[in-house]
C-alpha cells in the first residue's frame, strides 16, 4: 500500500496512507501488522485520517521496508483481536459527545425560543420519568433528585436552566460510560486467553498443535492444570473444572462425557477429552467482560463503603431542599439545593478510580481481577513466597543428567522429557528445553501420564512402570531402590542442584541436576517489601532443607520452611490469617493453588501453571519480580485516591449546598458548578497514580 511520511524525528515517523481514512478493521488490521515486528516499539493507527505513527529503536530502512511490503490481504489477524478491539467503542462515544455539545449550543443560534422550550420540556419528560421509576423500590436515589431539580425548573419556567442540566447530565453520563467501558475493556484484554499449543487427538496418537490451526469438530486433550483453550463438548474423561474465570465461582464443577466447557476455565484435577464446539474469536471476549461487569470483586470495601455513604446522604439533600423553601419561600433557593448531591460523584470517581488503577497495572505487566485485591495488598503485612520460579528465576536449566541404570544419559532424558512435557511447570520445561536443545526429538510412546500434584508423574514405557518427581515420591511414596554399587555415586550428589529423580521398574534410572538460580532482584525486591510496610516475609518450599537454607539465607527472608506439601502451605496461610494478618501469596505452580485460594491476595508469575495464573487474584511478569513492589506502591496510592475523592466530594457539595442557601448561587450556576466538578473528578480519577521514579523506587511516605 502507498505511503507518505508525514513528519519524522529520530526514531519516530507519521505516514500516511493513501486512503481518506480506515475503516474500523483496517485500521486494527493496520496496527496488527505494525506491532507484529520486533524493531516497532510502538504504533497507533488514526481511522479518520488514515494515518500510523510509528516509534521505532530499529534501523529506519527496516521501517520503511515494513510499510512498503503492508498488504492488508496478507495479514492473518485473530478474530480475537478485531473482537478486543476498543476502536469502535472510543469512537462511539467521541462522536456521542460532540454531538451532544453541537446541538445544546447550536439550537441556541439557529432555533427560536418557543421551539427551544417545547425541546426542553420533551426532553424533561425522560429524567422525570426515570426518577419516578425508583419510588416503587421505595429508595430515594440521586435519579429522584435530578427529576424534581429539572421539573421545578420546568414548572417556574427556567427553562434555561433545565436545558444546561440535563446536557450536563447527558456529557457525565456518557463521560462516566465511556471510561467505565475503556477500563473494563483493557481488563478484559489483559485476562483474554494467551494459548499457543495445545495436544490434539487423532484417534488414540497425541500430537502438539498450533492453537490457530485447530478447527470446530476437532478433538482436544487437557490435563490437570491446564487451561481449556476452546469451547467444547468432553467426549471422553471426567475432571473437576475450575470455572472462576467465567461465573467468578472458584468451586470447581465437575464435568463429564456429554457436558459442556468453556474456553479459560481450567481443568484442577482429572483430564478430559473435549470436540471443539467454537474457536478463538466467537465470544470468549464479551464473556469476560460481563463477568467483570457483574462481579462485586471489582469493589474495595473502602469503595462500597463511600458508594453505600452517598446512596444515604440523598435523602437529607431532599431535606435540606424542603427546609430551605419552608424558610425562605424561594423555589430557586430550593432547586439550587437539589442540584447539588454527593451520590453522583461518588459513584462517578470511585469505580473509574479503581478500573482506571487497574488499567495502569496492567501497564507494568500486572493483571488485577478486581479492586478489592488492591485494597488488600495495601493492607497486607505478611508475604508468603514460594521458592521455585518465584524466588528463583522461571526458567531453571538442566546441568547434567545423572544415569544410575547403565543406559545413556541422553536416553534417559529424552524418555523425561516425553513424560514432562504434559505438564505445566518450570522445572518440567527445563528438561524439555534441555532434550529440545540436544535434538532429542521423540513420539509418544508411553501409555496415559498421571500428575500427583506436589509429587510427580507416573506412566508406563513398554510395560514398565516409570515415574520422575521428588524425592519424597520417589523413594518414600514409591519404595524405589537404588543399587549397591551406585549408592556412593548418589551419596555424592552435588547439593547445590536441585533433585529430579527418574525410576523405572522400581529402581533408581537417573537423577536430573536443576540449576535453579536466584533471580538478580529476589533481595532487593524483600529489602523493598520491609521497606514499604509488610512486617513478616516468609519462603516456602518443596525442595529439601539444604537447598530451601541456602537461599532463604541468600535473600534474607524473614522465615523458611522446607519439603511443605500444598495443603501445608494453604494451612501456613489460614493459621496467618487467624492471628489477625492480611497474607499475599505468590507461586507459580499446580502446588501453589490451594495457597494462592487461602490468602487475601493470590499472586501468580505469569508463566506459571494455567491453575496458578486462573486462581490468582494478580496475575505479574515473570521477568520482574520488583513489579510486586510496583503493585503495593500502586495500591497504596490507590486507597489515598479513593480518601481523597470522598474528602473533596463532601467538602466542595457541602459549600455549594451553604452558597446556594444564602442565596449566593442561581440554580443553574449550582448545577453548572457541581456537574462540572464532577466530571473533573472523574478525569482526574483516570490519571496515572505511578509516575516513572515511583515506578523504579520504594515511596516510604508512611516510615
Amino acid at each position: 500500500m502507498k505511503a507518505v511520511i508525514k513528519h519524522e524525528i529520530p526514531g519516530r515517523m507519521r505516514v500516511h496512507f493513501n486512503k481518506t481514512r480506515f475503516t474500523f478493521k483496517e485500521a486494527d488490521t493496520l496496527q496488527y501488522y505494525l506491532l507484529g515486528f520486533d524493531g516497532i516499539k510502538k504504533a497507533v493507527v488514526y481511522e479518520r485520517t488514515a494515518d500510523a505513527v510509528i516509534t521505532y529503536n530499529c534501523k529506519r530502512s527496516s521501517v520503511l521496508d515494513i510499510i512498503r511490503r503492508y498488504s492488508p490481504e496478507r495479514v492473518n489477524v485473530p478474530d480475537s483481536y478485531y473482537e478486543s478491539s476498543s476502536r469502535e467503542l472510543n469512537a462511539k462515544y467521541y462522536e456521542k459527545i460532540v454531538m451532544s455539545v453541537v446541538w445544546h449550543y447550536g439550537k441556541k443560534v439557529f432555533l427560536p425560543a418557543p421551539v427551544r422550550t417545547v425541546l426542553t420540556c420533551a426532553k424533561a419528560v425522560k429524567y422525570v420519568w426515570r426518577g419516578l421509576k425508583t419510588i416503587p423500590d421505595k429508595k430515594i436515589e440521586v435519579e429522584l433528585l435530578d427529576a424534581v431539580a429539572i421539573g421545578a425548573s420546568v414548572l417556574t419556567k427556567d427553562f434555561s436552566t433545565a436545558s444546561s442540566v440535563m446536557f450536563l447530565l447527558d456529557v457525565g453520563d456518557c463521560l462516566e460510560e465511556w471510561t467505565h467501558k475503556q477500563c473494563v475493556g483493557d481488563l478484559a484484554r489483559q485476562m483474554s486467553l494467551n494459548v499457543n499449543t495445545v495436544w490434539k487427538v487423532d484417534g488414540d496418537v497425541e500430537t502438539p498443535e498450533s492453537a490457530d490451526r485447530i478447527c470446530v469438530g476437532d478433538h482436544v486433550i487437557v490435563r490437570m492444570g491446564n487451561i481449556i483453550p476452546f469451547d467444547g463438548i468432553v467426549v471422553h474423561g471426567d475432571a473437576m473444572v475450575n470455572q472462576a474465570s467465567m461465573t467468578g465461582e472458584a468451586i470447581p464443577v465437575r464435568k463429564e462425557e456429554g457436558a459442556g466447557v468453556f474456553a479459560g476455565t481450567v481443568v484442577e484435577e482429572g483430564e478430559i477429552t473435549l470436540r471443539v464446539t467454537a474457536v478463538s474469536g466467537s465470544g470468549r471476549f464479551d464473556k469476560i467482560v460481563r463477568m467483570i461487569e457483574e462481579s462485586e470483586k471489582l469493589k474495595s470495601g473502602l469503595e462500597s463503603r463511600a458508594e453505600g455513604l452517598a446512596d444515604g446522604l440523598v435523602p437529607y439533600t431532599f431535606a435540606g431542599a424542603a427546609l430551605t423553601y419552608l424558610f425562605t419561600g424561594s423555589v430557586t433557593k430550593a432547586v439550587s439545593v437539589l442540584m447539588v448531591d454527593y451520590s453522583c460523584a461518588l459513584k462517578l470517581a470511585m469505580p473509574i478510580s479503581v478500573l482506571s488503577a487497574i488499567r495502569e497495572a496492567g501497564d507494568h505487566s500486572i493483571t488485577v481481577k478486581g479492586g478489592r485485591f488492591l485494597e488488600a495488598v495495601s493492607e497486607a503485612d505478611v508475604v508468603v513466597f514460594d521458592k521455585t520460579g518465584t524466588l528463583t528465576k522461571a526458567s531453571p536449566v538442566v546441568k547434567d543428567v545423572i544415569s544410575f541404570n547403565g543406559e545413556d544419559a541422553d536416553e534417559l532424558l529424552r524418555e523425561a522429557a516425553c513424560l514432562e512435557e504434559h505438564f505445566p511447570h518450570s522445572i518440567a520445561n527445563a528438561v524439555v528445553q534441555a532434550a529440545e536443545g540436544k535434538g532429542l526429538d521423540h513420539e509418544e510412546f508411553h501409555t496415559k501420564v498421571e500428575y500427583i500434584v506436589a509429587h510427580g508423574i507416573s506412566t508406563t514405557i513398554d510395560g514398565v512402570r516409570a515415574l520422575i518427581g521428588s524425592y519424597h515420591f520417589i523413594f518414600e511414596d514409591e519404595g524405589v531402590s537404588i543399587a549397591e554399587s551406585e549408592k556412593e555415586k548418589f551419596d555424592d550428589l552435588p547439593a547445590e542442584y536441585s533433585h529430579l529423580y527418574y525410576a523405572k521398574n522400581g529402581k533408581l534410572a537417573a537423577v536430573i541436576l536443576i540449576e535453579d538460580p536466584i533471580r538478580e532482584d529476589s533481595k532487593s525486591t524483600i529489602e523493598r517489601l520491609h521497606k514499604a510496610g509488610l512486617s513478616k516475609i516468609v519462603m516456602m518450599t518443596g525442595d529439601s532443607k539444604k537447598t530451601a537454607e541456602r537461599i532463604a539465607k541468600e535473600v534474607a527472608v524473614d522465615e523458611y520452611h522446607a519439603e511443605v506439601l500444598p495443603e501445608d502451605k494453604a494451612a501456613f496461610v489460614e493459621k496467618q490469617k487467624l492471628d489477625g494478618c492480611k497474607v499475599i501469596m505468590i507461586g507459580d505452580g499446580i502446588n501453589d493453588s490451594p495457597a494462592l485460594s487461602a490468602a487475601d491476595t493470590g499472586i501468580a508469575i505469569s508463566e506459571g501453571a494455567d491453575i496458578a495464573r486462573q486462581i490468582a487474584d494478580i496475575t505479574i511478569g515473570s521477568d520482574d519480580l520488583g513489579s510486586i513492589v510496583t503493585l503495593k506502591e500502586l495500591s497504596d496510592r490507590l486507597m489515598d485516591r479513593i480518601r481523597f475523592n470522598y474528602r473533596t466530594i463532601v467538602g466542595f457539595n457541602t459549600g455549594l449546598i451553604l452558597l446556594s442557601l444564602m442565596g449566593v448561587l442561581s440554580p443553574s450556576a449550582s448545577a453548572l458548578l457541581h456537574n462540572t466538578s464532577t466530571i473533573m473528578i472523574g478525569i482526574n480519577s483516570t490519571k496515572k497514580l505511578l509516575d516513572k521514579e515511583s515506578c523504579c523506587q520504594t515511596s516510604i511516605k508512611k516510615d
